[in-house]
């Protein structure tokens, strides 16, 4: 054969290649994302010796109060856009909604293939945020913190879990799995530090404990 076909040849061969692995590489499914990454263990002690310790109120609290699963793009609202970030191969239908894929519950350790199976947790319950300090907020401020998505303070769990955990803080809850608790304690901090809410003095204390080992 001559020395120029065989070049072609394996030049057209080689060209080839690499079309198939750029398609493969567009086609490829998107790592999935997952909770912001909160502050260090450092940081997340020096915010904690910096917040106000005094006992919860929840007089008036109300979850209509913080408007929740607000539109965020198009037809997508937060619960939506938070399991599309933490799911892995989510197809969604023209209304946003999960139609498949898989999530994987950082708390328990779980994996669910049916959205509704998974619940959005604010990491920092809602009522949490009341008896903190949030019952002198706008309602405007109580929006963006019930949907926050730059923060450490939404993340798709086990359902039943979520449940479980309602408005407990870490004094009374915390994941089941022992290799999450420092990225969840720093996280609550962060979010706290942030919307200068306060602490009571179990909950400070059960922090500390946590964060030591962080």
């Amino acid at each position: 054969m001559p020395r120029f076909y065989a070049r072609r040849r394996l030049s057209v061969a080689a060209a080839f290649t690499a079309l198939i692995s750029s398609a493969a590489l567009f086609n490829a499914p998107a790592a999935s994302a997952a909770l912001p990454t909160p502050v260090s263990g450092a940081t997340a002690r020096s915010y904690l010796a910096t917040l106000t310790v005094t006992t919860e109120d929840r007089t008036g609290y109300n979850r209509d109060l913080f408007p929740h699963w607000i539109t965020q793009s198009g037809t997508c609202n937060t619960r939506e856009v938070v399991l599309k970030r933490d799911g892995t191969n989510v197809v969604q239908d023209s209304s946003c909604a999960a139609t498949s894929g898989s999530w994987y519950s950082p708390y328990d350790g779980a994996t669910w293939s049916a959205a509704s199976d998974v619940d959005i947790d604010h990491l920092v319950p809602l009522a949490e945020a009341w008896d903190s300090g949030a019952d002198s907020w706008t309602t405007s401020r109580r929006q963006s913190f019930a949907n926050d998505l730059t923060r450490p303070q939404l993340i798709a769990v086990t359902d039943d879990v979520n449940q479980a955990k309602g408005d407990q803080d870490p004094a009374t809850w915390m994941p089941s799995r022992t290799t999450y608790r420092c990225t969840y304690v720093r996280a609550w901090v962060q979010v706290k530090y942030y919307y200068g809410l306060s602490v009571d003095s179990a909950e400070k204390s059960a922090l500390t404990n946590y964060l030591a080992s962080c």
